[in-house]
């Protein structure tokens, strides 16, 4: 697991190792040059049992949100979702450019309302997905200063999902044994 700053993506990161679904973390801290331009990073890439696998750009957002009483707060940034699904045209078949707005459920009260409700580092998290093509046609402008969009709160009720029906439990989570963590460990060969 790669050491995040970002509690949302550290929280979403243990979420896919506990279910024992593989993926791929990727540096953000770099950008790629793709066909001359500079293109943002997705966070992760899912491989899923499902037909497809995803591209995942984790949002992290409080639930529910302080600042206007709302509880499904989904902007992102305008180049986010673009960049999402330039990704996709570049991965090809197989592969789904998701948002995964991770929510921090602050208020107890809220925690039955979510049974797929996650536990990680003391907080308690609710993963949701909007597909970012689905996204992309929904989206309008928050603020054209801060360069965010935002669906407005009845379509995002429509197009998000929650990432366990994309990301179900494997069945082998609970009867594996752990993965050795040590890196020559990793990397043996064994024979019979």
């Amino acid at each position: 697991m790669a050491i995040r700053a970002n509690h949302y993506e550290a929280a979403f990161e243990e979420y896919l190792r506990q279910r024992r679904i593989p993926y791929v973390a990727v540096d953000e801290q770099r950008r790629t040059l793709l066909e001359q331009a500079s293109l943002k990073s997705m966070d992760f890439i899912v491989y899923s049992r499902n037909p497809v696998n995803l591209l995942v750009d984790i949002k992290g957002r409080r639930f529910p949100t302080v600042v206007g009483g709302h509880k499904w707060e989904n902007w992102t940034g305008a180049e986010d979702v673009p960049a999402l699904l330039q990704w996709q045209e570049v991965f090809g078949t197989g592969f789904r450019a998701v948002v995964v707005f991770a929510y921090d459920l602050l208020e107890e009260r809220h925690h039955p309302d979510f049974p797929d409700r996650f536990e990680f580092r003391g907080r308690n998290y609710a993963f949701f997905g909007a597909w970012a093509d689905d996204y992309q046609a929904a989206m309008n402008t928050r603020s054209a200063s801060w360069k965010t969009v935002f669906v407005p709160g009845d379509k995002f009720e429509k197009m998000r999902f929650p990432m366990q029906s994309v990301l179900p439990l494997s069945p082998t989570a609970n009867t594996v044994a752990a993965i050795p963590t040590a890196p020559e460990e990793n990397l043996r060969v064994r024979t019979a």
